[in-house]
């Protein structure tokens, strides 16, 4: 790995060994951290960061990597375990605790209102701050699932709803004129 920096001396083994694959990935691709940044959504800078283990990768970063590097789907699923073993095993950041500032007596709490839920975490629920990044490349987004809609009340059409639409409304006006023109000029 002749151009990469040390690695922190304290990484705990799976997070050292998963950037290291990481490394031989990303060389395997012959790109470099600019080219990377192009050809998937994460940037140069975002890309540097997960190969010096600054900071997990999410799984979206690693599949692209994968199908960018020509991974056979065993090779790929091997690498998914072990981003889940490293991102679990990943150092946390340290928080400074805040100095506690002079308060005025407390009012009596009230009940707290129900919260909406918030994204998963990597490695699950444990409020790591770790979250996965919604980013996907176009090419990578799931397609929409039939029946499910961001407005309550109304289903998603599809990718080609409006565009079918339109269609169907030029070829109703085509006809229309056609039949007009039959008629006036016939």
């Amino acid at each position: 790995m002749g151009g990469w920096q040390p690695l922190p001396e304290d990484l705990p083994p799976e997070v050292r060994h998963f950037v290291e694959q990481l490394r031989l990935l990303k060389d395997r691709t012959g790109l470099s951290l600019v080219a990377l940044g192009a050809r998937t959504a994460y940037s140069k800078s975002s890309w540097h960061r997960y190969l010096n283990a600054g900071q997990p990768p999410p799984r979206q970063a690693v599949v692209a990597l994968c199908r960018i590097a020509g991974l056979a789907d065993p090779d790929a699923e091997r690498f998914g375990v072990r981003w889940e073993l490293a991102v679990q095993a990943w150092p946390r950041p340290a928080t400074a605790p805040t100095p506690a500032a002079p308060t005025a007596p407390a009012a009596p709490a009230a009940p707290a209102a129900p919260t909406a839920p918030t994204a998963p975490t990597i490695g699950g629920d444990q409020g790591d701050g770790y979250e996965d990044d919604p980013t996907l490349p176009w090419w990578d987004t799931p397609p929409e699932k039939p029946g499910r809609s961001d407005t309550p009340g109304r289903t998603a059409r599809g990718r080609g709803g409006p565009l079918l639409w339109s269609a169907l409304l030029l070829l109703l006006l085509t006809v229309l004129i056609g039949t007009v023109g039959t008629l006036v000029f016939g």
